[in-house]
């Protein structure tokens, strides 16, 4: 899962974004609004973490620029604001959820975990391919129903391609879903990724559609 951290406070934006890079998740971070509304409009987020206080303006405007455009992604309120009125007021600006701080941050994770189940329900369901089994809600991969061991990197390769098995994504749209924006990514790493999995997986689980990217399965 790729996510993006709008938070201003710099020891507590880097909690985060450290305790969610170690479980496994692609984590943006943006300090201000104005770095959020880019961030936003440039990636496509599967949730975004947004204070509310920040230094050029308040997190729910970006909340309701979202929304106007139609954007589904799910958002996490986290702030000191807790009156019953300013929760009520995030809600209703289309929050997903809304934690108090301080907060606790494996508190926090299992919010997101919940937030992003909610969001997306066939991801809590097995993806089956051929002999090949794809279980979100345990992040495990089996062939034949024998485990197969990969990188937190090859898992969030084979789950985004796995949601969609139709769908050809550019390479571009696989390095948005396995990197954030500062992680530094190697002109080849999407080939070596799709490479290691072949290789655990099978040739015939990611085909190579040349001059436009990948898709799971066969053509």
């Amino acid at each position: 899962m790729r996510l993006l951290v709008v938070e201003d406070e710099a020891d507590l934006a880097m909690a985060v974004v450290d305790h969610l890079r170690a479980a496994g998740h692609a984590v943006d971070h943006a300090p201000t609004l104005d770095e959020a509304e880019a961030a936003a409009r440039v990636a496509a987020h599967d949730l975004i973490l947004l204070d509310l206080r920040l230094p050029d303006g308040d997190g729910l405007t970006l909340l309701r620029n979202l929304r106007e455009r139609g954007s589904s992604t799910p958002v996490l309120i986290v702030t000191a604001r807790d009156r019953i009125m300013e929760r009520i007021a995030g809600l209703e600006a289309g929050a997903d959820d809304y934690l108090v701080k301080p907060y606790d941050l494996n508190e926090m994770a299992a919010r997101i975990s919940a937030i992003l189940r909610r969001a997306d329900n066939v991801r809590s369901l097995e993806r089956t391919f051929g002999k090949l089994t794809i279980r979100p809600a345990s992040k495990s991969v089996q062939i034949d129903g024998k485990d197969v061991a990969l990188t937190r990197k090859e898992w969030s390769l084979i789950d985004r391609l796995s949601r969609r098995p139709q769908t050809t994504f550019a390479k571009a749209d696989l390095e948005e879903a396995v990197y954030g924006f500062d992680d530094e990514v190697d002109s080849n790493a999407i080939e070596a990724h799709v490479s290691r999995l072949r290789a655990k997986l099978g040739r015939e689980v990611i085909t190579t559609i040349r001059g436009f990217g990948y898709r799971m399965g066969r053509r």
